[in-house]
């Protein structure tokens, strides 16, 4: 792992919807669709990676939280993993639980 995926690994962490909630209202949450690897999205946002963003964006791999997910995310009171690459906060959400 090259030291800036190994950087962004130990800053990002669980955190709930409910602390993220002053980001989101500034504008600066993205949500990264499950599947994706967090901390490679991270990474190209770090080094400016501006192709590889925009196709993100386009595809929806990376979008703006909209006001329903975050609607949702309040009620459920749901956790994120977060990673921190400035202005944005990128979230993901946890597995969900299951059942057993």
């Amino acid at each position: 792992m090259n030291e800036l995926r190994a950087k962004l690994n130990r800053e990002t962490a669980k955190i709930s919807w409910l602390e993220l909630q002053r980001h989101y209202a500034a504008g600066n949450v993205l949500a990264v669709a499950e599947g994706a690897d967090l901390i490679a999205v991270a990474e190209a946002f770090h080094t400016d990676s501006a192709a590889q963003v925009k196709q993100w964006l386009s595809d929806g791999t990376v979008a703006p939280v909209d006001d329903a997910a975050a609607a949702r995310w309040v009620d459920q009171a749901a956790e994120h993993w977060a990673v921190v690459v400035a202005p944005f906060v990128l979230v993901q959400p946890t597995a969900p639980a299951v059942a057993g």
